[in-house]
C-alpha cells in the first residue's frame, strides 16, 4: 500500500450505542463473496456478525492468494469486524450448537450449496416456528426453484447467463468485469434487503425470509441493454471501454501516452468541446457530426479528429482544456493510483483495521448516516472466537475441549 493514502493514528471510534445495527446478532454460514460482503456492510454499522468456518482452513476465500501480508485480498476485503467460529455443520454435535445461536439471534445469512441449508433443518419454514423474529437470507446463483435451481453459480458464470458478456468487450472478443459484480449485486441486494426485514420486524414482531438469486441481481443491473433490445431489436454492441450508444464517450490517448476518458452527452456539449477543447469550431455545423447517433456511427473519424489534437498535449493539458470547458472526464488510473487518489484522501476515506498480520489499511463503507460512524473492527483469524462464542451460549471448558477432539469446531 501506498505510505502516503491515509493517517495511521486515525481509525474511526465513536460510543457503539450510535450504530444503526447496535444489539442485532448475524449468524453467517458463508464463504466466497457474496453473503461475506453483505454481512460485512452489517457488521461495518455495529451488528454482530459470527462466522461460521470449517474447522482448519476455514472459508476457503482465506487461500484465493496472499497478496495482502499473506492474507488473501478477497477475504480482507469482504470480513473485518466479525468472530470466527469453526464448526463442523455435518457433525452431530452441529445442530445443537446451532440452536443455540440462533436463539439469540436476529439474522441468519447464508449461500452454502443449493439445497444445503434446508437440508440442516435451517430453511425459514423450519426456522420460524421456533424462533419468530428470525430473519432468514438464503443466497444463492440462480434460487430455490425452477431448472437451474441445481447448477453451481460463480461469478463469472453469472455475468454469462445475465448477458453481461455480450454486451462487454472488443467487437470479436467478450471480456468479464475487473471485480465480481454478480457477488457484489448479491451481496448488496441482500444488505438492502435484511435492512428492509429488520424495518418491518420494528412495526410487526414477526421475521422474514429474503430470497436472493445472483441471476436476478445482476439481471436487474442489466436493465438498459435489455430495454435496448426491446421486442427482438439489435442490442448494444460490444465497444471495450468506449459508450455503446453515445460518441465521443470513452478513452483516448493524449501525446504522452497517457489516456483520458472523458464523456458528451448532448450537442451543447459537442459545440462547447469542439470551440474550447478541439479548437475546431467548424466542426460544430459539420453534418457529418451532427448528432449523438451520427457521431457514433463515423466513430473512427472522430476517434482520428480528437486524438490528432490530443497528440499535441499531455495527458494534464487535456485535462486542464476539458475542466476550463466544463466537459466530463477521468483519468484512466490504476490500483496504484487508487490507493493514492486525492479525493479519497481529502475526503478522509482511509481508515484502518486489526487483522492476524497486523494493522491494514481500509476504506470507510460510503452511505453511513451523518449521525454514525462505521465500526472498523479486525479481520478474525480462523476460530479466534470459539472459545468465546461457546462459553457465551452455555458451553463448559469441558464440553469445548470434548467438541475440539471431536473435531466438530
Amino acid at each position: 500500500m501506498c505510505s502516503d493514502c491515509r493517517d495511521p493514528t486515525e481509525t474511526p471510534r465513536m460510543n457503539d450505542s450510535s450504530r444503526p445495527l447496535d444489539g442485532v446478532t448475524v449468524l453467517a454460514l458463508e464463504h466466497a463473496i457474496a453473503a461475506p460482503f453483505c454481512t460485512r456492510q452489517l457488521a461495518d454499522l455495529g451488528a454482530r456478525v459470527i462466522k461460521v468456518e470449517r474447522p482448519g482452513g476455514g472459508d476457503f476465500a482465506r487461500a484465493y492468494d496472499e497478496r495482502v501480508r499473506g492474507l488473501a485480498s478477497h477475504f480482507v476485503w469482504t470480513n473485518r469486524g466479525k468472530e470466527s467460529l469453526t464448526l463442523d455443520l455435518k457433525h452431530p454435535e452441529a445442530a445443537t450448537v446451532l440452536e443455540r445461536l440462533l436463539a439469540d439471534c436476529d439474522v441468519l445469512v447464508q449461500n452454502l450449496a443449493p439445497g444445503a441449508a434446508a437440508r440442516l433443518g435451517l430453511s425459514f419454514e423450519t426456522l420460524h416456528a421456533r424462533h419468530r423474529r428470525l430473519i432468514v437470507c438464503d443466497i444463492s446463483g440462480y434460487g430455490d426453484s425452477g431448472p437451474y435451481r441445481d447448477k453451481k453459480a460463480y461469478d463469472l458464470l453469472i455475468q454469462s447467463e445475465a448477458g453481461f458478456l455480450s454486451v462487454s468487450g472488443l467487437a470479436d472478443e467478450p471480456a468479464k468485469a475487473g471485480c465480481s459484480i454478480a457477488d457484489i449485486a448479491a451481496g448488496m441486494y441482500a444488505y438492502s434487503g435484511i435492512l428492509a426485514a429488520l424495518l418491518q420486524r420494528a412495526r410487526t414482531g414477526e421475521g422474514a425470509r429474503v430470497e436472493v438469486s445472483m441471476l436476478e441481481c445482476m439481471a436487474e443491473w442489466m436493465g438498459y441493454p435489455l430495454y435496448y433490445a426491446f421486442d427482438g431489436a439489435p442490442p448494444p454492441p460490444r465497444s471495450g471501454a468506449a459508450h455503446a450508444t453515445i460518441y465521443p464517450y470513452g478513452p483516448f490517448a493524449a501525446g504522452d501516452g497517457k489516456v483520458v476518458m472523458l464523456g458528451l452527452q448532448n450537442e451543447r456539449e459537442w459545440a462547447v468541446f469542439c470551440e474550447q477543447v478541439l479548437r475546431r469550431p467548424e466542426l460544430i455545423d459539420d453534418p457529418r457530426y451532427a448528432s449523438t447517433s451520427k457521431r457514433s456511427a463515423a466513430r473512427d473519424e472522430v476517434k482520428a479528429l480528437i486524438e490528432h489534437v490530443f497528440a499535441t498535449l499531455g495527458v494534464e493539458q487535456v485535462i486542464a482544456r476539458l475542466d476550463a470547458a466544463g466537459i466530463a472526464n477521468a483519468r484512466m488510473n490504476d490500483m496504484h493510483d487508487l490507493w493514492r487518489h486525492p479525493q479519497l484522501r481529502a475526503r478522509g476515506r482511509w481508515a484502518t483495521v486489526d487483522s492476524p498480520v497486523g494493522r491494514l489499511p481500509a476504506l470507510l463503507p460510503p452511505a453511513l448516516p451523518s449521525t454514525a460512524t462505521a465500526r472498523m473492527a479486525p479481520i478474525p483469524a480462523v476460530g479466534e472466537h470459539t472459545q468465546a462464542i461457546l462459553a457465551r451460549i452455555g458451553y463448559s471448558p469441558d464440553d469445548i475441549a470434548r467438541l475440539r477432539a471431536a473435531r466438530a469446531v
